[in-house]
């Protein structure tokens, strides 16, 4: 069985998509050349490897098979590649990489000119959004997560951490007042997560006078949002008082945007942030270097003193 390797691609992303169009645009190549190159995969294995109905495409039990065994020729593909490459010439190759829209913005965008500066023959793919991705069915190398992992088909490495503050933009002070305490936070105007009701339990530490601590102050918000882009907005507007992750935002602090408030009486736990994996890519040189490199990076990241929004490595 005389197999090219590019047909084998061509055809797991076939599967993935699930249509010959989404394919060929994919490759910024005609439906026709997709249809060939299937078409010769099929004849050269002897089998139908997809079922085509007006209703969309399948795999048969032979194209069920075959996406198994071609995911592994591929993986043992690249990996010989980038091992190859990679002792000649350092990581190579593209790394696709999926993470929430924020971390892409704030802390993503901001390390890859070290990144590249380190490896001046990787190139990056963002795929930033809010909904855990399907890693295998979108291609994702390395998914950037907070809290623990979820499935036991992939493998997480800890690469940082993170807390949240309480902060507000100076214009909201100016209009509104800095709270001192606790208590004057129920004057304020607070903004409050629709999507995920723990946010909205603030830690409280300051003893009361009986020297124990005060209950959680529970947040309904004035303002809410299902969006952690949308909440870091609101409080750079001036809307009111949020809990936004600290790793975020000290940048800001540190431009004059956003003032910290009551830190040593809304504490917050520190949370892991994760490089998540498929198993059979783990070792790749070109994956190990950009987890290697993000894990130093968030590290000075969290040390940085807040005077300087500057980070390098």
């Amino acid at each position: 069985m005389e197999l090219q390797l590019d047909d084998v691609a061509l055809f797991i992303r076939i599967a993935a998509l699930g249509t010959l169009s989404a394919a060929a645009r994919e490759r910024s190549v005609p439906v026709s050349q997709v249809t060939r190159a299937l078409t010769r995969l099929e004849a050269t294995c002897g089998v139908r490897l997809l079922h085509r109905t007006t209703h969309g495409l399948s795999l048969t039990d032979a194209g069920d098979t075959f996406l198994a065994h071609g995911r592994r020729l591929l993986e043992t593909r690249d990996e010989l590649q980038s091992e190859l490459t990679g002792k000649l010439a350092g990581p190579s190759g593209w790394v696709r990489v999926g993470t929430s829209p924020l971390l892409a913005q704030m802390v993503m965008a901001p390390s890859l000119n070290g990144l590249y500066q380190r490896h001046p023959a990787l190139h990056i793919d963002l795929v930033a959004d809010d909904r855990v991705s399907d890693m295998a069915r979108e291609g994702i190398d390395i998914a950037i997560r907070t809290g623990s992992p979820y499935s036991e088909t992939v493998v997480a490495r800890q690469i940082g951490e993170y807390s949240r503050s309480l902060y507000a933009a100076p214009s909201y002070l100016a209009r509104c007042g800095t709270p001192q305490d606790v208590d004057a936070l129920r004057q304020h105007h607070l903004i409050a997560s629709s999507a995920n009701p723990v946010l909205n339990r603030w830690p409280l530490v300051h003893p009361t006078a009986s020297g124990k601590g005060l209950p959680d102050l529970v947040v309904a918000g004035q303002t809410r949002t299902d969006n952690s882009a949308v909440m870091l907005s609101l409080v750079q507007q001036g809307v009111g008082i949020g809990r936004l992750m600290d790793l975020l935002a000290r940048p800001l602090v540190a431009r004059g945007e956003l003032v910290p408030l009551l830190q040593d009486q809304v504490p917050g736990a520190r949370v892991p942030i994760y490089a998540v994996m498929l198993q059979e890519r783990q070792r790749l040189p070109k994956i190990r270097a950009c987890i290697d490199y993000w894990a130093q990076w968030l590290a000075q990241l969290a040390a940085a003193p807040v005077v300087t929004g500057q980070i390098s490595l």
